[in-house]
């Protein structure tokens, strides 16, 4: 009889623990209606360890994360990538030269990377060209897509990866009258290594590209 009665006291206690349990769960709950989402914006907000948006209550609809940034005026890391924004058109230095400033005419003219002055330039696309040459910025001027390098001056080789680079100026080639940029003598060999596979990987890849925002300078 003892061993039944403590059975049944030990089931009882059990029975009174979990009732207690479950009657402080809900409780919280009632107090808390977020409780169970410990950071129900940590996909999406990389700050949301700090609370940013505890003044604008974040779990105050059922899904505070279903617009792509609750808390954007709240919160100073939100829409980082937004905010980048797509990649110029043209690539140009951080003095706003295309091309580091080299003439991108002489390279038909003259075979040759050749420096640029400041006494001859002009405006296109949001980057300043230069020109060895009153003659070379007209020539330009008439047609600036007969002589801009393709792809904005980006390394042609990063463009058909999905990439966007800078260039080095001396890493050059002409083909079928277009003229092609890359990051550097090196990354230049792998390009040429298959120069009709890249160029066509790289113009199915232009413009949308640019949307990478990010350059590999």
């Amino acid at each position: 009889m003892k061993v039944k009665y403590f059975a049944t006291l030990a089931i009882s206690s059990m029975l009174m623990f979990g009732a207690v349990a479950v009657r402080q769960s809900f409780s919280t709950a009632q107090a808390n209606p977020c409780a169970a989402e410990v950071n129900p914006c940590a996909s999406a907000n990389p700050c949301a360890s700090i609370n940013p948006c505890a003044s604008a209550n974040p779990c105050a609809s059922a899904n505070p994360c279903a617009s792509a940034n609750p808390c954007a005026s709240a919160n100073p890391c939100a829409g980082a990538d937004a905010a980048q924004g797509a990649a110029p058109v043209v690539y140009s230095d951080a003095s706003g030269l295309a091309i580091r400033g080299v003439d991108p005419v002489a390279y038909f003219t003259e075979s040759a990377p050749v420096a640029g002055s400041s006494q001859f330039e002009y405006e296109w696309k949001g980057a300043t060209w230069r020109f060895s040459s009153a003659e070379n910025r007209s020539l330009f001027a008439s047609n600036p897509e007969a002589y801009a390098p393709q792809y904005g001056g980006y390394c042609a080789q990063a463009v058909s990866e999905g990439n966007l680079a800078s260039v080095d100026p001396t890493a050059w080639r002409i083909v079928d009258g277009k003229l092609y940029l890359n990051y550097s003598m090196e990354v230049q060999q792998q390009w040429l290594a298959d120069v009709p596979g890249h160029i066509a990987q790289a113009d199915a890849n232009w413009p949308e590209v640019l949307n990478v925002g990010i350059v590999h300078e």
